[in-house]
């Protein structure tokens, strides 16, 4: 990480944590409500025992971070010889976390660039990657934001689910209202589109609909160089099928994650998700 221009994030980026030690990155985690725990993502609840809570139909809600967890993060990145702080963070459309962070960065003891990307998951991942990529080389806030934006401005998600029931009750689903009342007789994909969760098309079966996923990530790419994350919840054959075929069709694959959403996604989603994102270097 440059010494300069601290990088950070939130839990929803599902980054690896290896690769998050390696360049410095720091996310701030948003907080599930199992009953009546909250929980931090990523350390205090895992994606089985959040997948057993759904399935059992437990109350699962999920909060952003607070402004105070916000302005904690960057005053240690200040402190730690940072003079300026990229804030890349998942949609404000589906999450208040954007807010808490502008909010704490107008008393931050140095300046803080706070992003919205539009995005969530590996689709934020990226993002902050080639942010701190851009740190590392020298860049200023300015160039890393930049950086940032248009690897957004390249990259796409879509994802299955088994049924659209966690994404209405969370109502994370927007235009996907319309299909909710025939989701019993359809396997829905879905985009990530204007930050906002929206229904792409309707298939009738799961195995349909997940080589359709594969056929729009492999279409999307195309020949250029890009990087793929395939995301599921408690699906994990179903992603590593989906990886390995991607591996076979997409000429330009330069990195492939393929990983467990953590339960913040996980929880507005429900078991037998499996995401992909495709995202152009």
């Amino acid at each position: 990480m440059s010494a300069h221009v601290a990088i950070v994030t939130d839990s929803t980026a599902y980054l690896p944590p290896r690769t998050m030690e390696h360049h410095g990155i720091t996310a701030v985690p948003l907080t599930v409500v199992l009953g009546d725990q909250a929980l931090d993502e990523g350390t205090e609840i895992s994606t089985r025992s959040l997948a057993q809570a759904l399935q059992k139909r437990r109350p699962v809600t999920t909060s952003r971070p607070s402004p105070r967890l916000f302005a904690e993060t960057y005053r240690k990145a200040a402190e730690a010889g940072a003079t300026g702080i990229v804030s890349l963070h998942l949609s404000a459309e589906l999450s208040g976390t954007y807010d808490a962070a502008v909010l704490a960065a107008r008393e931050a003891p140095v300046p803080v660039r706070v992003v919205d990307t539009g995005m969530i998951a590996m689709a934020l991942g990226f993002c902050a990657l080639t942010a701190a990529e851009t740190a590392e080389a020298g860049g200023s806030v300015d160039e890393a934001v930049a950086a940032a934006e248009k690897r957004a401005a390249g990259t796409a998600a879509y994802f299955y689910v088994d049924t659209l029931d966690y994404l209405r009750r969370g109502g994370r689903i927007g235009a996907a209202q319309a299909l909710f009342g025939s989701a019993l007789a359809v396997k829905p994909l879905l985009q990530l589109e204007g930050g906002r969760i929206e229904p792409l098309e309707k298939v009738r079966t799961a195995s349909k609909a997940i080589a359709r996923l594969e056929e729009l990530v492999a279409d999307r790419a195309g020949d250029a160089p890009v990087d793929i994350a395939v995301h599921h919840l408690a699906a994990p054959d179903r992603a590593t099928a989906l990886a390995d075929r991607l591996r076979e069709r997409v000429p330009g694959l330069v990195d492939l994650h393929v990983s467990e959403v953590g339960a913040v996604i996980g929880a507005h989603t429900g078991p037998g998700l499996l995401g992909a994102v495709v995202s152009e270097r």
